[in-house]
């Protein structure tokens, strides 16, 4: 089978290196792809925002199968334009791509098909968004509506910085993404991602995970795309997953496929494990990133194999299988990450400090002139397995020690709460 996979970070290198592993694999491609995947894939130079591009390249190089990464060719149709050129992919219709698109879109569907959720308004002037802060008071949460990358959202513990963040969304903070706000409910409990792969019919498990969303330890300071995550996630018992597919996905499969738009591809739900269960945060409609780097380490399966069965509505027929053992991924981003982060410093020590059980993803990579720098914010994702979260903790930043790059920066608690856990302190 001759795949592309389209993206360029942390998420879509560790896809590489596991569809690189795959039997049914003839040839891989990935665009534009990043230092790292270029050990797993033959990297070409397209734009993903250049449907016509990809579709005339995959039927040059016979491409049979597109996996895509990241959401923003999602929202813009690229599934829709694949499959209208005869071309199978992974990945949910313009349509169905709303649920990660605009967070308006999946809060009105939670409320049309009683899936839990928090309270929340809908806005689209700063004048009645400031009001319903006002009205409701803090804690609250502040999102741009659209996509900004993972930092259109702010967690406001004073009314103030709540009007704050509203003013910035319609001054423009987040361009297009800004310009309809969503203000929600605060949702008290415990954070986790929980995956699934779905054909438009059938949706199956695909492993859980935490992420660390603060740039900073003690999970302090400014909202990231995420600086680190463990897989499995203890907080995600089997009661809860039960609960989480029957209240929450299999009501949002129907719905979607009730308003015609049938949501074929990756369904991850940012949840909340609050007293009352699990309620949704957001939907997103890919892979998450930092989180597929430990799912992937963790999956026995033919991940090719999986995510064709989502693509062909063949999922009833498959099952995944998980290694026990679980996995760790710290983030080294580049200094001044995530405002302003500094590029084109040089990185070395990144192939010594691999082994056994640990892979280093590139996410924010380049080359220059032979030497590898960093080319974005979050820039590596080291990644290790363990007997105990504590284990694969330690072999992570055993890692990092390894790695020369003065101008990077990175959590030093990632897991905390897990081994928290394993040491019975929670």
């Amino acid at each position: 089978m001759n795949v592309l996979l389209i993206g360029s970070g942390g998420r879509e290198h560790a896809l590489a290196w596991k569809i690189a592993a795959s039997p049914v694999l003839t040839k891989l491609y990935c665009a534009p792809g990043n230092p790292g995947i270029a050990d797993e894939a033959e990297c070409v130079a397209l734009d993903p925002a250049d449907h016509a591009a990809i579709v005339a390249f995959c039927k040059e190089k016979a491409v049979d199968f597109v996996v895509v990464g990241p959401e923003a060719p999602l929202v813009a149709g690229i599934a829709d334009d694949l499959r209208i050129a005869g071309i199978s992919v992974f990945g949910p219709s313009r349509a169905a791509a709303q649920l990660e698109g605009s967070k308006g879109f999946t809060k009105d569907l939670c409320a049309r098909f009683n899936i839990p959720t928090g309270a929340y308004g809908r806005f689209a002037d700063a004048a009645a968004a400031r009001a319903y802060v006002e009205k409701q008071g803090a804690p609250i949460v502040v999102k741009a509506d659209g996509l900004a990358a993972g930092k259109g959202v702010v967690v406001a513990m004073t009314v103030q910085e709540a009007l704050d963040a509203v003013d910035a969304c319609f001054d423009g903070a987040f361009g297009g993404a800004g310009a309809e706000v969503v203000v929600e409910e605060f949702l008290d409990g415990e954070e986790a991602s929980f995956f699934c792969l779905c054909d438009g019919r059938t949706a199956v498990p695909f492993g859980t995970a935490q992420d660390h969303k603060r740039v900073g330890d003690g999970d302090t300071g400014a909202n990231t795309g995420g600086m680190g995550a463990y897989s499995p996630a203890p907080v995600m018992t089997q009661a809860i997953i039960d609960r989480t597919m029957r209240e929450l996905i299999e009501p949002t499969m129907r719905g979607m496929a009730e308003i015609g738009a049938p949501f074929s591809g990756v369904l991850f739900a940012g949840l909340m494990i609050t007293g009352d269960g699990p309620k949704l945060i957001e939907y997103n409609t890919r892979f998450g990133d930092p989180e597929t780097q430990v799912l992937m380490l963790r999956l026995k399966d033919d991940v090719l194999l999986l995510l064709k069965a989502a693509a062909d509505g063949a999922l009833d027929q498959m099952s995944v299988r998980w290694n026990d053992d679980p996995a760790l991924t710290v983030v080294m981003a580049a200094k001044g990450y995530p405002a302003s982060p500094q590029k084109g410093s040089v990185i070395r020590g990144v192939d010594v400090a691999q082994s056994d059980t640990v892979r280093i993803f590139h996410a924010g990579t380049a080359e220059k002139d032979g030497a590898l720098v960093a080319n974005g914010g979050r820039v590596l994702n080291v990644t290790a397995s363990g007997k105990t979260v504590q284990q694969a903790q330690d072999a992570a930043y055993a890692a990092i020690a390894r790695i020369d790059w003065p101008e990077g920066f990175y959590r030093r608690d990632i897991g905390w709460r897990a081994i928290a856990r394993e040491k019975g302190e929670l």
